[in-house]
């Protein structure tokens, strides 16, 4: 892992400030063109999948919540779960440490500010304030905390409660994640013993601040994406999150008090060899109330290449990827507009 560059001596606005400054309307940088703005007319009478994880650590019920897991990663490469084992107060804190850390002036932030995708961590604005086409109505604060003790170090010291209170959520949904991945991965027949070492990797927090938006019907939080690793585990303040099922339509998730979204990544859906499906999702904004998000970005080492499972590639099954590390992701999204076109797109063999 590289050590923590120089921050950027750039400049910017953040839509913390922009939200203070009580902008009447969305600044032209942050209009999307007609056809990439949200759809106000979903249909939202769409149930998503629900999944109780308690029902994993039961040897008489683990067999029913494998086939729901299964059948919901094969479908939207999403569900939500509950009786999760972290607990609320946990999850709660964590968001408190967010607010207090968003909530800072801007010369508090600025000195972890930085355009440099590889740093360990990472304040900014938008996807990437300097090389963004159209902005984004967001604020982030990006971090590695896996194995927590290499890097929180370098988290944010202001406001005092951040490293004790992110830093608890961070260790129990990694103990999750380890839970997951290994359900995960039985459903596709594969040995999570033989899987563990190779997958064992980095997690990376991304925390993220949705300000009212003056305007949510010209701007999005995120545009449409998927995330590049193994799982996104995601904590939410509040509904915005939106993803898109395979006939391209999309679906507004409710909001479940105390529930986990769990997404498939990149990595899943290449290792999987097709069989899984990473989600594209995106953010919506509202006017009237702010969202916050706790993403944990699970992935392999960050020089360690993954491709197609040899148990999933036959002659039926050619496998349909070449092989990527997370650097080789880092390094596409460097001089990529991930709105433009998906990193995965760019991995896929030609038929």
């Amino acid at each position: 892992m590289e050590g923590k560059g120089e921050s950027s001596n750039k400049s910017f606005t953040s839509v913390m400030a922009l939200t203070k400054m009580r902008v009447p309307r969305v600044p032209p940088r942050y209009v999307l063109p007609p056809s990439q703005r949200p759809n106000p007319m979903l249909d939202l009478t769409t149930t998503l999948p629900i999944i109780d994880l308690s029902t994993l650590q039961h040897p008489a019920q683990r067999s029913l919540a494998l086939d729901k897991i299964q059948s919901a990663c094969k479908e939207l490469g999403f569900f939500q779960g509950v009786n999760h084992g972290i607990p609320l107060s946990i999850m709660n804190d964590a968001l408190s440490a967010a607010t207090e850390f968003f909530n800072l002036s801007l010369e508090e932030q600025m000195p972890l500010s930085s355009d440099n995708v590889h740093n360990p961590v990472r304040y900014g604005t938008s996807l990437n304030h300097a090389s963004d086409k159209v902005h984004y109505w967001r604020d982030f604060i990006k971090h590695y905390s896996h194995p927590i003790s290499d890097w929180i170090h370098l988290w944010p010291s202001n406001p005092p409660s951040y490293k004790d209170q992110m830093g608890n959520y961070a260790k129990a949904v990694q103990v999750l994640q380890k839970q997951l991945m290994e359900a995960i991965v039985e459903t596709l027949g594969l040995n999570f013993g033989n899987l563990h070492n190779e997958i064992e990797g980095n997690q990376l927090m991304a925390i993220n601040c949705y300000p009212p938006c003056p305007e949510p019907d010209l701007a999005l939080g995120m545009p449409p994406h998927s995330d590049y690793g193994t799982l996104t585990i995601l904590h939410q303040s509040g509904p915005g999150l939106q993803l898109q099922d395979n006939k391209k339509n999309w679906l507004s998730v409710p909001f479940v008090e105390g529930a986990l979204i769990v997404q498939l990544e990149d990595q899943m859906e290449v290792m999987s060899n097709g069989k899984y499906k990473s989600v594209v999702h995106q953010v919506t904004l509202n006017a009237e109330n702010k969202r916050l998000s706790i993403a944990s970005l699970q992935s392999l080492p960050l020089n360690k290449k993954i491709g197609p499972a040899p148990e999933l590639v036959d002659e039926q099954h050619p496998a349909s990827y070449d092989e990527f590390s997370f650097r080789d992701f880092l390094d596409y999204i460097s001089s990529n507009n991930i709105a433009d076109r998906r990193f995965i797109d760019s991995i896929k063999k030609s038929a």
